[in-house]
């Protein structure tokens, strides 16, 4: 095994070693995105990651719209990661660590993101960096060495990280520790990958009924819907009419939004409104993935003013208002809100509009709705604005779709409800399983607790 420099041994009994030595001698190596080109960029080719790809639960979107072009490979050859690479937010929010995970292809970074890679398995085990540059150690130095001011974005520089001195335990101990947490990081991915299966159902079952029209072709060429009982196929009609959408299920209504919902506006909030600890939190623009969906860790504790109206039921529909990319990725973007497990109150912010049905329409036919790519365009053709795109008043009211009769509706609610339960509830254990790792995480790197105590407490607390 390679020794590598060590300063002062901690309590533990494991070093602190000083990043530019590991550098020095080749068994770590570090590097920061790449300053891409608008002609650099297309459809296909080297995945393109942004700082907004990366999840708070470590994971790495790779499906991502922009591109490295084949033709321009050769450029980005010294900065290209790959699957065991740990890759972390150096610019704006700060800190944010992912990994990428086996049989996700190579990737080149934005410049705001940075990874790490480990070049010799004995002294660094590769998925060890995930939990070293997630622990309080990593994020201290993060945040003694970032840059700030109210004109420059928070920024930590590939020199202020090789002067990092962090803990570095034997590799047996390293393994340990990766064992016991990579058993709860496998079962969030396993939620995680579960979820998107789930959420994917609901998207067909949607498309079948309300896009492709399936159970009506079915019935209009004589044969029963496939997977559908009597009573739900007695709801649809058995043949097309010609109307404003082309060839529709006949009886169904073409309606504005603005007749079947109403539009409720989130609230303004200063900065010194924003604190830790409060029971109320703010559904900001950073609660929409830019590829689509909800995110948790995009709410921002509150303890300002806010209208009985402002507040976002379990299960309403809000969609953002605004948007601080010119490729327009998040504006337009509807999501379902589910209830939060600490903040009991949730309160839509200036950045999201609340979406809700009346009459006959339902929140999960909504959802449907408006996560709709035709939505999206409709939206992107209502925006304005330069470096912050908001999105017209005139864009939700005015959004033209096809109403089905209220019995399809309630129908179609009660088919995807017990499925959209499912989601909450594989997202709620992933939540346990993430407090149970931030928590073991610095007892164990800080060695409070004995890697064969917390195997006995991972097993305990999970199924």
């Amino acid at each position: 095994m390679r020794k590598v420099s060590e300063t002062r041994q901690p309590s533990n009994g494991w070093p602190n070693v000083r990043v530019a030595d590991l550098l020095a001698r080749k068994v770590l190596a570090i590097n920061d995105g790449y300053r891409v080109t608008n002609r650099e960029l297309g459809p296909a080719g080297i995945p393109f990651v942004r700082g907004g790809n990366i999840g708070y639960r470590g994971e790495i979107d790779t499906s991502v719209k922009d591109h490295i072009r084949i033709e321009f490979a050769d450029r980005v050859t010294e900065k290209l990661a790959r699957p065991g690479d740990v890759a972390f937010i150096t610019k704006g929010t700060v800190g944010r660590v992912g990994v990428l995970r086996s049989g996700q292809p190579e990737v080149v970074f934005a410049p705001q993101v940075c990874y790490w890679r480990s070049l010799d398995p004995e002294v660094i085990e590769p998925r060890f960096l995930l939990y070293l540059l997630s622990s309080r150690q990593f994020q201290g130095n993060l945040e003694a060495v970032k840059t700030h001011g109210s004109m420059v974005a928070d920024y930590v520089s590939l020199s202020d990280q090789q002067s990092f001195v962090l803990p570095l335990p034997p590799i047996a101990d390293q393994r340990a520790i990766t064992r016991i947490l990579g058993v709860l990081d496998d079962k969030i991915e396993l939620n995680q990958r579960m979820r998107e299966t789930l959420e994917a159902i609901v998207n067909a079952i949607f498309r079948s009924w309300f896009v492709d029209f399936d159970p009506v072709r079915a019935r209009a060429e004589g044969r029963p819907p496939h997977g559908m009982d009597a009573h739900t196929e007695a709801l649809f009609p058995s043949e097309f009419e010609h109307g404003e959408f082309g060839q529709t299920p006949k009886g169904w209504r073409v309606v504005s939004l603005n007749e079947a919902a109403t539009f409720v506006k989130g609230v303004s909030y200063k900065s010194a409104e924003l604190v830790d600890g409060s029971a109320v939190a703010l559904v900001t623009l950073k609660s929409f993935r830019r590829d689509g969906g909800y995110r948790e860790d995009g709410l921002k504790p509150y303890i300002g003013r806010f209208k009985p109206e402002q507040v976002i039921a379990a299960g309403e529909v809000v969609v953002s208002h605004t948007d601080v990319t010119q490729a327009a990725e998040v504006l337009g973007r509807a999501v379902r809100v589910p209830r939060h497990p600490t903040h009991r109150t949730l309160v839509a912010s200036l950045d999201a509009v609340i979406v809700r049905p009346r009459g006959q329409l339902s929140n999960e036919l909504l959802v449907g709705l408006l996560t709709r790519e035709s939505f999206r365009d409709h939206a992107r053709a209502y925006a304005n604005g330069t470096t912050v795109l908001h999105l017209s008043p005139r864009a939700l009211p005015a959004y033209r779709f096809l109403l089905p009769p209220p019995q399809l509706i309630g129908a179609y609610s009660r088919a995807v409800q017990p499925i959209l339960g499912l989601i909450e509830t594989r997202n709620g254990e992933s939540r346990t399983l993430l407090r149970l790792r931030d928590t073991l995480l610095p007892k164990l790197l800080s060695g409070e607790i004995r890697a064969t105590d917390a195997q006995k407490l991972v097993e305990r607390e999970t199924p």
